[in-house]
């Protein structure tokens, strides 16, 4: 009876094993796939900033220049029409870097499901052990 009772423990000790690398397996899986979907994510929240780079250093060039001259007939003022067009592209290109910067956080880069999964694989193995 008793070698009966250390197969059983070794035959269940040598499964527990088998599903733990199993399982272990799935988990770096789901984890690299996550990884590589929030790498992704981070490359396009870095090409929107160098869009929004692009975007504020074109807008300046392009527009400035007519709308200081447009503003200046209006206002009277070659400077003061020059301060309000400046005011105007600086802030559509902050608003570009901040929703890029917004598309990059850390929080982003945290394999969310992977977390998940590895919480409730802890709590189905802490039940089969109690």
């Amino acid at each position: 009876m008793q070698g009966n009772g250390n197969q059983t423990i070794q035959g269940l000790v040598g499964e527990a094993l088998r599903e733990s690398t199993d399982l272990a397996q799935k988990e770096f899986t789901l984890f690299k796939t996550e990884i590589s979907q929030n790498m992704r994510t981070l490359f396009m929240g870095l090409a929107m900033v160098v869009a929004a780079a692009v975007f504020a250093i074109a807008a300046v060039m392009l527009l400035t220049e007519a709308l200081v001259e447009w503003l200046a007939t209006v206002v009277n003022s070659e400077a003061l029409a020059a301060l309000i067009v400046g005011g105007i592209m600086a802030v559509i290109a902050i608003g570009l870097g901040l929703w890029g910067r917004n598309a990059m956080t850390a929080s982003s880069l945290t394999p969310q499901r992977t977390m998940r999964s590895l919480k409730r694989d802890a709590e189905v193995l802490s039940e089969r052990g109690a």
